[in-house]
């Protein structure tokens, strides 16, 4: 099986910490030049420390706020690098809460920093993957695009628009030798999860030793994942081996999704 990515240019958003940390590492691990972008510059310099051969990667501070300047900043980076073989789209989910109560701010700003920043960087990159016949573009979104996740009101809702924004890209870039699919995290031993589990422990009243034995109960594979099998599903789906594969939903979550 193919997954050598020597030769291949990624950029690998979120990639300061977390699951984007995890994927940086496994695609330089394979031979990818890894762009890891994130707001915080320093932080990215820490992680492309972790990377194999740091100093081949490269780091880009930008806001997903401001598509207009991520736009700027990406098309100046691939000007001076060259063209883009990989896009891992992975960003903070919204802050947790019931949908009853948010605020039209969340809606607008979780709409921004996922679907259209993911836009604006697959519109920066389209071009070059169709240049080098080779395009891998990867959504890491949640499986709350197949069942809603309860107190997640915001990212349920975004994370579906942005599923279906990349069901309809997919079909539209198949011929150019692209492919566009969304992996779909279950709980995954992040700093997201951490934030998660203490909301649900201080509206609960209960300790959060429980609510995290709760959570990891209702895990088919009794345990939350590891970044790192978050990171070994992406960089299989940006390798020549998944060329056929395009326009899925693949869960990573130890069975936990109750639908197929």
């Amino acid at each position: 099986m193919n997954i050598d990515l020597h030769g291949k240019r990624a950029i690998v958003c979120g990639a300061s910490k977390g699951i984007g940390r995890a994927a940086a590492q496994e695609l330089a691990s394979l031979g990818a030049e890894v762009t890891l972008v994130a707001r915080n510059a320093a932080a990215l310099e820490t992680a492309k420390a972790t990377l194999a051969n740091p100093d081949r990667h490269h780091v880009l501070a930008a806001d997903f706020q401001n598509p207009q300047q991520l736009r700027e900043k990406i098309e100046a980076h691939i000007a001076q690098h060259g063209p883009i073989h990989i896009l891992v789209n992975n960003t903070g989910g919204p802050a947790p809460g019931p949908v009853s109560t948010a605020t039209l701010d969340q809606f607008q700003g979780a709409f921004t920093q996922h679907l259209l920043c993911n836009h604006v960087l697959a519109l920066a990159v389209i071009p070059g993957m169709k240049a080098e016949k080779y395009g891998r573009i990867i959504n890491v979104i949640s499986t709350s695009v197949k069942i809603p996740i309860p107190g997640l009101g915001v990212s349920n809702t975004i994370r579906a628009a942005v599923a279906n924004w990349s069901k309809t890209l997919a079909a539209e870039v198949a011929s150019f030798d692209i492919t566009v699919n969304n992996i779909l995290p279950g709980a995954t031993d992040t700093d997201r999860l951490a934030e998660i589990m203490a909301n649900k422990a201080q509206k609960s009243g209960q300790s959060l030793a429980d609510i995290i034995a709760h959570e990891a109960a209702t895990i088919p594979a009794g345990r939350f994942a590891q970044p790192e099998e978050l990171a070994q599903a992406i960089a299989f789906l940006s390798s020549p081996a998944a060329t056929y594969i395009t326009g899925i939903n693949l869960p990573v979550d130890g069975g936990r999704t109750g639908c197929l």
